[in-house]
């Protein structure tokens, strides 16, 4: 019997890449999220829409769901503004609550093989103090404020009564294709980089102190997806992932400037989350002169803004606590994908461009 994977969340950066990484492989996928992923639309992949915070919305459509083996779980709720929301009680409540009403739904009319979880690095406790270097699966729970503990208690304890394994995936900064979402870096780069270059203004660096990142290409995780429900070692167990590499957004800026063809100017510190949206008029006037996709700068970059000011240390006069995590576990696992952080980036700025989402 062929195995069928519900990707949830399949709208955003790491649900996007699973179902096509899962459908390239040859399994049968059912993509489910409110609205229809824009990227999948070619793709041969069924829709099912679904409001994971309606019990009632979200238990309906998974009755109309049979044969489900897998699960790749990506959808998060988010708060305007994002990073205030991360500790707040009732954004934590309702992630809880998404993930319990999917599952509990589920499991009456589908026996379920296997669940891959998203988290991030927000659970090594970055957000409340320094974490350890580098941060490891196998350290002891930063406890903080954070959806990431209620989703794993419920999950861990739910996969034990309903006889399923589980993988839980902790990648660090994703870069890919999608508009519009929470937290992607190439959109905003790219609507910034045309705003720059109406205003007669040179490509400059907006951010504060330079420091070491590590980030991972959305196809890289998907994969990730794909290899940790076929693989019987990976069942039960927490993997950071990371392209392999680190990376300085000064010394990544050239090809960024090139790739986008806006000339590179000296530093300039500002936040792009309000240049950007204070530029809406002019926006509109590079969308209609380039013949792009009639996006507003919200449809563009989501609440992507505000973690531009995050991961470009906006205001830091000193090097933040370093953002390191581990691949060594994932690595010796078997699974060992690597990618070129600069040429991610770039890739994903040429695909917006070619999408005619920038110019």
């Amino acid at each position: 019997m062929q195995n069928k994977v519900l990707i949830v969340g399949a709208s955003g950066l790491v649900g996007t890449a699973a179902a096509i990484s899962f459908a390239t492989a040859g399994w049968q996928v059912v993509a489910a999220s409110r609205r229809c992923p824009e990227l999948l639309e070619d793709a041969n992949i069924e829709f099912v829409p679904m409001d994971l915070q309606d019990q009632e919305a979200c238990a309906a459509a998974c009755r109309k769901l049979k044969g489900v083996t897998h699960v790749v779980y990506t959808a998060v709720y988010e708060l305007p503004g994002l990073v205030a929301g991360w500790s707040d009680p009732n954004q934590i409540r309702i992630n809880g609550q998404m993930l319990e009403n999917l599952l509990v739904s589920l499991t009456q009319s589908n026996q379920l093989q296997h669940v891959t979880l998203l988290q991030g690095t927000k659970a090594y406790g970055a957000m409340v103090g320094p974490m350890r270097v580098p941060a490891r699966e196998s350290q002891p729970r930063v406890e903080h404020p954070n959806f990431y503990w209620v989703q794993e208690d419920f999950l861990r304890d739910h996969a034990k009564r309903q006889d399923y394994t589980i993988t839980i995936l902790r990648p660090q900064m994703i870069v890919g294709p999608n508009h519009g979402v929470v937290m992607n870096l190439p959109p905003v780069v790219g609507v910034y980089a045309a705003l720059r270059q109406a205003e007669g203004l040179p490509l400059s660096f907006p951010g504060g102190v330079d420091r070491a990142m590590e980030a991972v290409d959305a196809r890289l995780v998907g994969d990730a997806c794909l290899w940790a429900a076929t693989n019987e070692c990976a069942a039960g167990e927490t993997y950071n992932l990371t392209n392999g590499e680190v990376f300085s957004w000064r010394d990544m800026w050239p090809a960024i400037s090139q790739t986008l063809e806006v000339p590179l100017g000296e530093d300039e510190p500002l936040s792009v989350a309000e240049y950007v949206m204070q530029r809406e008029d002019l926006w509109r006037g590079i969308v209609a002169r380039h013949d792009l996709a009639p996006n507003t700068l919200e449809q563009i970059v989501g609440e992507s803004h505000h973690y531009a000011d995050l991961c470009f240390a906006l205001g830091a006069k000193d090097a933040p606590p370093p953002i390191f995590v581990s691949t060594v576990k994932i690595h010796q696992a078997g699974f060992n994908q690597t990618y070129n952080s600069e040429e991610s980036f770039c890739y994903w700025l040429q695909d917006l461009r070619s999408r005619r989402i920038i110019p």
